[in-house]
């Protein structure tokens, strides 16, 4: 490099350096009244996590890639991976452009501070999960079926094959085959020798389709279509309105207004609002799928634009955390979307006399406004104990929409990564291997990203446990060549 070169070079990082100083000095100004907001204004003994996670959300707010380009020009970080280390990347950067620069760096790299987000977010999964495996970082959870109540070999079989957590869904059974799963499940880990996690999730106020009538059927919902949905009483059809459903809960249809979106079953069907009447809505279907919708009983309702106000618990959940408190490690807590809503949780668990011991929670992501108050979310979740989020794919999908729901389970991994709270990838994981025995192609590539996350849900099916084998296999390879979002470069045999 002749002279002239060397004098660019060192031009453009003397530019680089001041750039990334403004951008360190701009990220903590505006980092500090989110910090203060997280710890109730108590910023002197604050969770190291929140004010890493004040410092990303202040980051993000700013187009960083112009500046991204720049700096890979000079073999720096370009900051795409620095969701557990804000502050020590930005550092790392200025000590190094300070280097080339020739002058001396006004801000210090600690070493040890540079890591220690990784170990907090490894911590924290432990705390919540138990110990890893030996062979992988992230931890397979399984939606328990009614048979697992049967008896002890069931969940033994998940559990040798790779099961870390048995999720027990309190929608469906009730407390006597929860106990016996719970006990299985305790069986299974002490056999194996393995750390086997009971989730139990309550239900909330999921809103589902109740009896249905419909003129066969073989009648399948197709675009113009209407539908009455019913408060309350049996469904009713007439010559304008072939199909008729009720719902699990009423509020929901007094609620309405027209015009307003219905989602049915995962979004496999959308309708609007056409009309309103005494404790009734008739729907109009605007999309399904290609050969039509089958209108069924206990199918999910989604109502994107629809403002319930309704507590994420119910008289239900209630009676069922008696149970859950007798026999879970962790609560699946659905609905929840706001900080208050943690604050109700726990106070109905103090007033059933859970004292002494702290269960873990996860939160189910699964509405926008649970996806805007996340970070608010979590720094309430954190002061109570072992915490972590679900992405809820399936109503989270139904909420914002199919096409936002990849952009959007990606933010909420990085948001999770930044205040060290482990996340579960969640709803259709290997579906057709579960449900038929053989994975799409699709459905593969999913479970191979989903090893980003510190676990990764199955729903219950008929060949459940060899999508156990399956993933644990998947999941392991994958940590071979990827750790969140940064790819990890061990020797490639295939060449």
């Amino acid at each position: 490099m002749n002279s002239q070169d060397f004098r660019q070079e060192t031009l453009q990082a003397t530019a680089l350096l001041e750039e990334m100083l403004a951008l360190r000095a701009t990220v903590i100004q505006a980092a500090t009244p989110l910090s203060e907001s997280f710890t109730g204004g108590d910023v002197a003994h604050a969770d190291p996590a929140l004010v890493n996670l004040a410092h990303y959300l202040s980051l993000r707010h700013h187009d960083l890639r112009p500046l991204q380009r720049r700096l890979m020009r000079f073999g720096l970080s370009s900051l795409g991976r620095l969701e557990s280390r804000v502050l020590p990347t930005l550092d790392a950067v200025i000590v190094a452009l300070a280097a080339l620069a020739g002058v001396e760096s006004p801000v210090a790299m600690s070493s040890e501070d540079f890591f220690l987000g990784e170990a907090r977010l490894e911590e924290a999964s432990a705390a919540l999960f138990g110990r890893p495996p030996a062979n992988r970082r992230t931890r397979i959870m399984v939606t328990l079926p009614s048979e697992a109540a049967e008896g002890p070999d069931f969940i033994l079989d998940l559990a040798r094959r790779g099961m870390d957590v048995a999720r027990i869904n309190c929608a469906h059974d009730g407390p006597d085959a929860w106990r016996a799963m719970a006990g299985f499940a305790r069986t299974a880990g002490a056999a194996t020798g393995r750390d086997i996690t009971v989730l139990m999730d309550i239900a909330g106020p999921k809103i589902r389709t109740a009896a249905v009538q419909m003129p066969d059927k073989k009648s399948r919902l197709q675009p113009g279509d209407r539908i009455r949905l019913v408060a309350s009483g049996l469904p009713r059809t007439c010559a304008e309105v072939l199909y008729s459903a009720g719902v699990s809960l009423p509020e929901m249809v007094t609620r309405l207004s027209i015009g307003d979106r219905v989602r049915y079953d995962d979004g496999k069907l959308e309708a609007l609002v056409e009309s309103l009447g005494d404790g009734e809505a008739v729907i109009r279907v605007e999309k399904t799928k290609a050969r039509g919708t089958k209108l069924k009983p206990e199918k999910g309702i989604n109502l994107p634009d629809t403002a319930l106000g309704l507590s994420p618990l119910t008289a239900k959940d209630e009676t069922d955390l008696v149970t859950v408190i007798e026999c879970a490690d962790t609560i699946g807590y659905s609905f929840v979307s706001r900080p208050e809503d943690i604050d109700l949780l726990d106070d109905m668990l103090a007033h059933h006399g859970m004292a002494g011991r702290t269960l873990g929670l996860i939160a189910k992501i699964e509405q926008p406004e649970a996806v805007r108050n996340l970070p608010a979310l979590i720094a309430r979740a954190r002061r109570r104990g072992p915490f972590g989020v679900m992405i809820a794919r399936g109503d989270l999908a139904a909420e914002i929409g199919f096409e936002r729901l990849a952009e959007m389970q990606e933010e909420i991994l990085w948001i999770s990564e930044a205040a060290s709270v482990p996340a579960v990838w969640a709803t259709q994981v290997l579906e057709d291997l579960v449900r038929e025995g053989i994975p799409t192609r699709g459905e593969m590539t999913d479970a191979a990203m989903a090893a980003r996350a510190e676990c990764v849900m199955l729903n219950k099916g008929p060949a459940v446990g060899q999508a156990v084998e399956l993933l644990d296999r998947l999941l392991a390879r994958m940590d071979e060549h990827m750790f969140k979002k940064t790819p990890t470069l061990r020797a490639l045999k295939s060449w």
